[in-house]
């Protein structure tokens, strides 16, 4: 019997999941896998280019899809969320269960890491229980090999009673074969009969109990058995997506109720508690996974692992690990800094001699002067600051940072500093996130899905904006050279990267005291456990990194700059140049602010280009410039020394030099950030919270600060 539309699903896949299809005969190829297994790379090897990426309907969980032809056939594969089980224990497990459950793909490849099959094998053997269109995917077969690690590919796939296809994705190998099989499960050439996890002999017959009823009800629509278990198992969010996707709603159905009753009973006469039922379960998938993976794979050296873990004994040490690691994000930092400089200049050059031709256009339409001015010295001069400001330094960042990722040490940094998270009742993955802001907040906030427990992804979410992103790091670096530094002569490069590196400890110590006040507070809660997997250390792929870390992060996160930016810089024109009297509105609002601004260190117009600078923390230095040279557009000085000197014409002193840099790394998230945090909470009122605490918490340090040097006469 053919494919068709009604026997596969293709309608339900495009209407509940969003699948991009192009006709009714696209094929459908579910990807699923552990996290650190390269399905990733095992999605780009196939796709290339050809792919997009969104969100899951109403989740905050990426959806990545892809489409690749092969044998005149056109297949359509969507990279489900990295996870360990389908237990729906997070939003990544539930979406991918439900996909492979409800969606219906025709084909499901689950991709497994060669070096530590018997681990990946949990998750192949849970899926195999929902359908039995599955291909295992056997990747790093080069790591496995290098490593000694033999694997009887032809034996596992007798045991599963599924296709089995080791690849390298890296360098393509097997993926041919891989997409060979895939098309013969897909086109039911190959009905795989996949062996299924014999559980306990109260729990079987509890099963058989329950399964009849509703395979009577919602017929092949669902492996029955699975649901059964699942059922007994108490998982209710099955129940709701069972009435969401088949419209059964099982709660209300009598007979099923009466049968789960009755296997309930029957399991704690079998001295079996059902609060001990979850454990008992995932013990029995275990055991299984255990005995295939005895059978199959073979270690000619059992010592495969000791020269990574001799890199672990040092990287992940007491002694060592913080220190490293905050050497290593130096020079990530340090490399952003100084590379960004030459290209930043480039393109600000370019985009101000684009600059230049629009005035040119504008006087040869004979345009109004003051759309001329609104338009090119307002919108698009906001913008070409924006761009060549972020661009530069996010495209160094990002792919640096990529290939502590690729090369496997960012687990390690969580390891390094999961200890400390968890004393601020916070969840160790938040390291990651927050190494991410650095780069730039609104990825550190999308970085945030990684944590599964919703209560600390939101403390995540909250604090991420206490570390400096790359578009706080000019401010930073100027003020710290032209104020703190500026007396150390031949040290003085020294003295402002220590000032800049404390202030990045000061943002890392905020980040850990406010997690611990908000899960006392309003996110009360205990740190959940989880499980960090160290991968193995490996080669990074150049290429990949550079084409993965531009177009999934920098041009991303510019892309939602760029919206912000746009009609913020007609703000800042109409507020430097409509005049009441002889003020404009922008010095207005700074003698407003100024009283308030004082008693913080700081004064009216740096408080109004921090306001201003809504849109990107990168233009607050060009506008207090332009507010102190009360200009009608945004400029910059030639040298620090010409800034300094306009700085302390209006007063400034090192203290306001400090606050300023304080408050910089202590205030509202940038429009960008707050845009993404809207969008990855789906909540105005954690947006909210995420603007009023670090605001509140840079005012009371900035207060604190001036107020205290004040008093001791030291200003």
């Amino acid at each position: 019997m053919g494919l068709t539309k009604e026997s596969t699903g293709t309608g339900a896949l495009k209407e509940m999941f969003e699948v991009q299809l192009e006709s009714p005969d696209d094929i459908v190829t579910a990807l699923a896998g552990n996290p650190n297994t390269g399905k990733s790379t095992v999605f780009n090897s196939l796709t290339g280019l050809n792919q997009h990426t969104g969100n899951w309907p109403g989740k905050t969980v990426t959806n990545a899809q892809g489409r690749y032809v092969h044998e005149n056939k056109k297949f359509v594969l969507v990279d489900l969320p990295g996870t360990y089980s389908l237990l729906a224990n997070s939003v990544e497990e539930e979406v991918a269960r439900d996909f492979i459950c409800f969606g219906n793909p025709h084909a499901t490849v689950v991709v497994t890491d060669a070096t530590c099959l018997e681990r990946n094998l949990n998750l192949v053997l849970q899926i195999t229980e929902i359908t039995n269109k599955v291909v295992v995917c056997v990747n790093l077969m080069d790591e496995a090999k290098r490593k000694k690690i033999n694997i009887n590919l032809k034996k596992l796939s007798s045991l599963l009673g599924v296709p089995v296809v080791g690849t390298t994705a890296r360098s393509g190998k097997g993926l041919k074969e891989l997409k060979d099989i895939v098309k013969k499960v897909a086109c039911g050439d190959i009905n795989p009969m996949p062996k299924k996890v014999t559980y306990d002999e109260a729990l079987e017959k509890a099963i058989q109990e329950v399964e009849p009823p509703i395979h009577d009800l919602v017929g092949n629509r669902i492996n029955s058995k699975w649901a059964a278990l699942r059922l007994i198992d108490g998982d209710t969010s099955l129940l709701e997506s069972i009435n969401d996707y088949l419209k059964f709603n099982l709660s209300e159905n009598t007979l099923i109720q009466m049968k789960l009753d009755a296997a309930g009973k029957h399991l704690v006469e079998s001295n079996i508690m059902l609060e001990d039922l979850p454990d008992l379960i995932v013990s029995n998938i275990v055991k299984a996974a255990e005995k295939i993976s005895r059978e199959v794979v073979s270690i000619e050296n059992e010592s495969y692992n000791q020269f990574d873990r001799k890199i672990d004994s040092v990287l992940t040490s007491k002694l060592f690990g913080i220190p490293i690691m905050i050497s290593l994000l130096g020079l990530v930092f340090w490399l952003t800094i100084a590379g960004a400089n030459v290209p930043s200049a480039m393109l600000a050059d370019g985009l101000f001699w684009i600059e230049g031709h629009l005035t040119d256009f504008f006087y040869w339409i004979e345009a109004p002067m003051w759309l001329h001015d609104i338009l090119v010295l307002g919108v698009y001069r906001t913008l070409a600051w924006v761009v060549s400001v972020m661009l530069p330094p996010m495209a160094i960042f990002f792919p640096l940072f990529t290939l502590l990722e690729d090369l496997g040490y960012l687990p390690r940094v969580a390891f390094n500093l999961d200890y400390y998270f968890k004393k601020a009742c916070a969840h160790g993955k938040q390291a990651l996130t927050m190494c991410m802001g650095f780069g730039c907040n609104a990825a550190g906030i999308i970085a945030c899905r990684i944590i599964d427990s919703p209560r600390e992804r939101l403390i995540a979410t909250i604090t991420n904006n206490f570390v400096p992103c790359n578009g706080r790091f000019p401010t930073l670096i100027a003020l710290a050279s032209i104020f703190i530094a500026a007396s150390a002569g031949a040290f003085s490069s020294i003295i402002a990267t220590l000032s800049v590196l404390a202030t990045i400890v000061l943002g890392v110590l905020i980040t850990l005291l406010i997690s611990r006040l908000l899960s006392k507070t309003i996110l009360k809660g205990l740190p959940s456990s989880f499980t960090l997997e160290l991968p193995p250390y490996r080669k990074p792929q150049v290429g990949r990194i550079i084409v993965r870390s531009l177009l999934d992060r920098t041009l991303f996160v510019l892309g939602r700059a760029v919206v912000v930016a746009a009609p913020a810089g007609l703000v800042i024109w109409l507020m430097a140049n409509v005049t009441i009297g002889d003020l404009s509105i922008l010095t207005i609002c700074a003698q407003f602010l100024d009283p308030f601004a004082k008693l913080l260190g700081l004064d009216g117009y740096i408080m109004m280009a921090f306001i201003l600078g809504l849109p990107a923390n990168e233009i607050v230095l060009p506008i207090l410039i332009m507010s102190y040279m009360s200009k009608g557009s945004m400029l910059e000085l030639d040298s620090l020394a010409e800034m300094r000197q306009l700085f302390v014409d209006n007063g400034w002193t090192w203290l306001t030099a400090v606050c300023t840099m304080l408050f910089s790394l202590n205030h509202w998230p940038c429009g960008t950030t707050l845009l993404t945090i809207r969008k990855e909470t789906l909540s105005w009122k954690w947006t909210g919270i995420s603007f009023l605490v670090p605001t509140i918490t840079g005012i009371l340090v900035c207060f604190i600060v001036a107020q205290g040097v004040k008093l001791l006469g030291l200003v």
